[in-house]
Parts: C-alpha cells; sequence; structure tokens
C-alpha cells in the first residue's frame, strides 16, 4: 500500500530502490507517528470532520497500535511504503471509511516531519541523560584520586604536574559543552511542524496550536515552508551536537588507550573489559576504547555528511532527503552505545599512585623550581635560564610537593562549581 497510489505500480526495482530501508527505519518512528496521528485526529474531531463516536473508536484504535508498538508486535511488510501506509492501513482494515478520513490535511511530508522531531527531543533527552552519568562518575573519580598526580604532556613530551583529578573533571566539565550544543538542537526540535502538509498549508481551517500543544512542543513552526525547510536543518543541528559529544568521548580513549600502555602505565581496568591477542599471552588489549575513538571519530563526520546531503537543495520537500534517517537513526543509538560502554568502564578504571617515582619525570617539576625563584626575588628570565642550565648539567633535583590554589589548579578543582554548572546545562 502507498498513499500516494493511483491504481498502477512501479517497477520492482524502483520501489526497491527509492524506499530503500525505510521499513526497518520507520520501525524506530512508528511510536511518534501513532502519537502524531492520535494529535491530528483530535483537531480533526474539533474541526467536525471526525464525530464524537469516530475520534473514540479512531483513537482507540490508535492506542491499540501504540500498545502493538511497545509489545514488539508492530511490523511493515514489504506491501507497505513506510509506517504511514501500515498505520492508515490499520485504521481502515479496522474501521473502514473512518479510517480513511486520518489523512485529511496533512501529507507523508508533515508525517515524517513530526515523527522526527518528537523522536530527537526524546533521543537528545536520553542522550543528556547518559551524560550526567558519566559526568556524575567523572565527578567522583576526580574527588577520590585529587591527591594522586600525573604527568601533564605538550606535543607529546614530559612538560608539567598534572593530577588525576585534573584529567578526570577536565573531561567532566568538557561534557557541559557538549550538553550546550545538544540543548541547541533540543530547541531546534521543539517546534511543531504538524499542518504544513506536503509544504505549502491546507485549505482546511486546522488548529496547529492545539496539536503543538497536545504533541508537548514548545512553539511551532509557523510558516508552512519553513516547517518543510527544518527537514534536514534539525537533524543536522543534532549531528552537530552529537559530533561535540563525540569528540569528548573520542580524546578521552585515546587518552585511555595511551595511559594503558606500557609505556605509560598510568591507568589500568580489570582482565574483562581488555582482550588478547591470539599469539602473544602478555597481552591486554584495550580494544572497548579503540572502538570508542573510532566509531565517535565516524560521528564526527556525520554533520559533513548531512550537508553534502542537503546544502544545495531548493525548498520544498525533495526525496533527497529519505536519506537522512539512514544516517542519524543509527548515529544516535551508536553513541548511546558508546555513552553507556564508556560509564561502565571508568567505573571501574585502576589508578597507578606510583606513577613519578620513575626518574624520567623528574622534569615535570622545572617550572615549579623557576616560580619558586621567582618568588624569592629572582627574575623570571633569570631564574628560567638558572633552572635551564642545572637540567643541562643533569644537576637538576626536583621538589616534587606542588601547591597550586587558583581556580581550576591542582589543589583547587572546583567540582563543585563544575557540578553546579551542568545542572544549570540541564
Amino acid at each position: 500500500m502507498k498513499l500516494w497510489d493511483k491504481g498502477f505500480s512501479t517497477d520492482k526495482k524502483i520501489d526497491i530502490f527509492t524506499v530503500g530501508n525505510d521499513r526497518e527505519l520507520d520501525l524506530i518512528l512508528a511510536k511518534y507517528d501513532v502519537l502524531g496521528s492520535i494529535a491530528h485526529a483530535k483537531m480533526l474531531h474539533k474541526m467536525e470532520i471526525l464525530s464524537d463516536k469516530e475520534i473514540n473508536i479512531v483513537v482507540a484504535k490508535l492506542n491499540q497500535i501504540l500498545q502493538d508498538i511497545a509489545n514488539g508486535n508492530f511490523t511493515i511488510e514489504d506491501a507497505f511504503e513506510d509506517v504511514h501506509s501500515k498505520v492508515e492501513f490499520l485504521l481502515t482494515e479496522a474501521l473502514g471509511d473512518t479510517g480513511k478520513k486520518i489523512h485529511t490535511a496533512r501529507s507523508r511530508n508533515d508525517q515524517v516531519l513530526v515523527d522526527v522531531h518528537l523522536y530527537l527531543k526524546d533521543e537528545i533527552a536520553d542522550i543528556k541523560k547518559q551524560i550526567k552519568s558519566l559526568f556524575d562518575v567523572l565527578i567522583a573519580k576526580a574527588d577520590e584520586h585529587k591527591e594522586v598526580l600525573l604527568p601533564g604532556y605538550t606535543h607529546l613530551q614530559v612538560a608539567m604536574p598534572s593530577s588525576f583529578g585534573l584529567w578526570f573533571s577536565s573531561y567532566a566539565e568538557s561534557l557541559i559543552d557538549d550538553v550546550y550544543m545538544l540543548n541547541a538542537a533540543y530547541k531546534i526540535a521543539d517546534q511543531n511542524p504538524l499542518g504544513s502538509a506536503a509544504g505549502y498549508g491546507s485549505s482546511f481551517p486546522i488548529d496547529r496550536a492545539m496539536t503543538t500543544k497536545l504533541l508537548g512542543f514548545e512553539t511551532l513552526k509557523y510558516n508552512v515552508v519553513a516547517a518543510q525547510m527544518s527537514r534536514g536543518k534539525t537533524e543536522k543541528a543534532l549531528a552537530f551536537g552529537m559530533s561535540a559529544v563525540a569528540g569528548t568521548l573520542s580524546k578521552f580513549a585515546m587518552d585511555i588507550c595511551l595511559y594503558m600502555s606500557q609505556n605509560f602505565n598510568f591507568v589500568s581496568f580489570p582482565d574483562e573489559l581488555t582482550t588478547g591477542s591470539s599469539i602473544m599471552p602478555h597481552k591486554k588489549n584495550p580494544d572497548v576504547f579503540e572502538l570508542i575513538r573510532g566509531k565517535c571519530n565516524s560521528i564526527q563526520a556525520l554533520p559533513y555528511e548531512l550537508t553534502l546531503i542537503t546544502n544545495n537543495l531548493p525548498s520544498g520537500y525533495q526525496r533527497d532527503l529519505q536519506l537522512l534517517k539512514a544516517s542519524i537513526l543509527p548515529a544516535i543509538q551508536t553513541l548511546k552505545s558508546c555513552l553507556e560502554l564508556l560509564l561502565f568502564s571508568i567505573q571501574n578504571v585502576q589508578v597507578n599512585t606510583k606513577i613519578l617515582e620513575d626518574s624520567k619525570y623528574d622534569y615535570l617539576f622545572t617550572v615549579e623550581e623557576v616560580n619558586k625563584l621567582v618568588q624569592d626575588g629572582v627574575a623570571f628570565r633569570d631564574a628560567y635560564k638558572m633552572v635551564g642550565a642545572r637540567v643541562e648539567k643533569g644537576e637538576f633535583k626536583p621538589n616534587k610537593e606542588v601547591n597550586h590554589t587558583h581556580i581550576g589548579s591542582i589543589g583547587n578543582l572546583c567540582l563543585e562549581e563544575i557540578q553546579e554548572k551542568m545542572e544549570k546545562a540541564l
């Protein structure tokens, strides 16, 4: 069944090419399609297109479909082009002519827009919850290990003292920036496009304010053409937010891969979180973190993929937009799985508390010595040269006591302030 069927069939090859994997992807959107239909039906009832009796049986049948979806009993067979045609078929099969009325004053164009907007709102909320869980663990780990020093690197060269408190909480605070990006995407998605129909509105006196309220949108896309132009723009906004999260996770995963290596040996994980080699019995490979890094790097390409699909399209609906679902929906699930695995792993991280006993880290403290001389009255450039001369002669002896007190430093992590910032962001 096709909603645009005029009584003749398309070539099978064309059907396969144009539908693609839409049926599979639409199963993810099915719940939202039914919720949109319920709101639309109630609005049609207000318009007196559906009678009191008809609205009751339509909503009852839609709720039954909604329950079937929740129970995993909803399918979209090859005979149907998409979720919209399957839902309308079920209504018509059960209710006859009454079911045929559901498509009055709307198009598949605004149906899929509603589905995607509602779906993205829920997924953004879920991603933010997962980010908050990871954030809480990072803050807890920062507090737990705030006294344990860690080598800081610039240019991959030993540089200055850092700490596990700084390291863990740096990623916690970075996640706040990512939440800001997701909030922007949510704001864009939280606009009701229903009522734009095929992109140019309807001659029916529909009540778009009513469906906006029923569907829980903050506001609506007032201009019907602008509503249609949100297809692609909304997905791209979320893609940029997801890319920000993925960038943070990828960098963190890379740090972990380095820090787990024998050359660093800063952190370790239980054996069940590592993998072995088929020929090297000593290996404990960070496969989980390498895959998080790779998957998140792939997600960072998503905004540009969506841009290339949409950047030269005119206003109005184009079939190219169908391709967006195949990119954004799997990427959302991939990001959520990366957040889940990283959360599980970090809860089990084991920190090396004796890293700085290795003499190769003695030069971490050259800046500390320069600063001490300056505080004793030596000009900075002279102090720099004095310490540099000691290093060259092999005479530098580090004082490994670190006393950093300014905001955001080793001795003043501001964990409570960072937590407060996250709460405001959420």
